[in-house]
């Protein structure tokens, strides 16, 4: 498959409330679109994940585009005929920028699929029609504030919550919603806020039943999360550190995780994230898909990851409503707690031109050579 042309689009999706992390608060969610045409005539989409700003990761939206456009898009171009299994070795002398790589993987993927006539879901080895959806709940103004939002998700019908937390807000939040849903799946994020010095703090969570502690100290202190592990009951879960196979490899050696959040753009890529899952599933250890407030174009992808055997824990695959009022594909709905899995030739959803032309802010061609 040859490339011909390469559209980049910035967008800016409005969100449904406010979402708060120990990183800051996102009332909209600004994002790099990618499509890829092919000399094949078939487009492939993709978004790529990283945020505005380098908080949750050294990766940002305009860094992102400009190594796409300076660095990787000439080495796709210059190799010429590529098929997706191609692109992380033809993208490797480029250290780093897993978001900007996962971004064209992607779009080749979801072209070379609609070609063959191949679904994500079949292409990755999915083994489910439709995945339990989990919902990540942002630090909220108050405990009551806390508790409608959370019940609003219960009625919902979502399997599993998932609570940010940040010093100061972690032991009481978490307290109040186990005791008003004793039953429910619960975890809690921390996204990189606490350190070493917070692990007697952090075994307090004990008590509540946590199915997992997500990311607590950061990213760089892997040990720090291997002598956490080792003083707390409840299992230590890596994000942020895990950003590749390797990552992932080591960590499990180090005995600094129990469980894996899999980001297919954080690690480079869905091919990646297969490798990561079967690591995982070779050293039992329970994986999940952790989310970056994607649209449907990202979610769609997710969800079929989301169905390989290993992914035994809910991840963060809400439906399309809990971020966006319109997204920007078909939209995702939930019911009984679960979503289905796209059948159709690559990604498997019908893209909404309309109203990504509304919501676009620049955008750019780039036509191969």
């Amino acid at each position: 498959m040859k490339i011909k042309e390469v559209e980049i689009r910035t967008i800016e999706l409005p969100l449904v409330r406010p979402f708060r992390t120990s990183f800051g608060t996102q009332l909209e969610r600004p994002l790099l679109l990618m499509k890829i045409t092919t000399h094949e005539g078939a487009e492939g989409w993709a978004e790529c994940v990283a945020m505005e700003a380098p908080l949750y990761s050294p990766e940002y939206m305009a860094g992102s585009q400009d190594v796409i456009e300076r660095f990787l898009l000439p080495a796709i171009f210059e190799y010429g005929d590529i098929r997706p299994e191609e692109v992380a070795g033809a993208l490797r002398p480029f250290l780093g920028h897993q978001m900007a790589k996962a971004t064209i993987e992607t779009a080749i993927l979801d072209a070379q699929l609609k070609l063959d006539g191949i679904s994500f879901g079949s292409y990755l080895g999915a083994n489910k029609e439709e995945i339990d959806c989990g919902v990540s709940v942002g630090i909220a103004n108050s405990i009551e504030a806390l508790v409608e939002e959370v019940s609003q998700y219960v009625s919902d019908g979502y399997r599993r919550i998932k609570l940010k937390i940040e010093p100061g807000w972690d032991l009481e939040p978490v307290s109040v919603i186990r005791g008003l849903w004793p039953e429910i799946p619960l975890q809690v994020d921390a996204n990189q806020a606490y350190t070493r010095n917070d692990i007697a703090l952090l075994k307090k969570l004990d008590p509540f039943n946590l199915l997992l502690i997500e990311q607590p100290l950061d990213e760089h202190d892997v040990l720090g999360h291997a002598m956490l592990a080792a003083e707390v009951e409840t299992p230590i879960c890596l994000d942020e550190s895990i950003t590749s196979f390797e990552a992932a490899r080591d960590a499990l050696a180090m005995k600094a995780t129990t469980v894996i959040n899999i980001k297919p753009g954080r690690v480079g890529g869905y091919l990646e994230s297969v490798r990561i899952h079967d690591l995982c599933v070779e050293n039992g250890i329970p994986v999940w898909c952790g989310g970056m407030l994607e649209t449907g174009i990202g979610r769609a992808a997710n969800v079929a990851l989301a169905a390989l055997p290993g992914f035994t824990l809910p991840g963060d695959t809400s439906a399309s409503s809990r971020f966006f009022t319109r997204d920007i594909t078909n939209p995702f709905v939930m019911e009984e707690g679960r979503l289905r899995v796209p059948t159709g030739p690559g990604i498997g959803v019908d893209i909404d031109h309309d109203f990504i032309e509304e919501i676009t802010t620049s955008r750019k061609m780039i036509t191969a050579p």
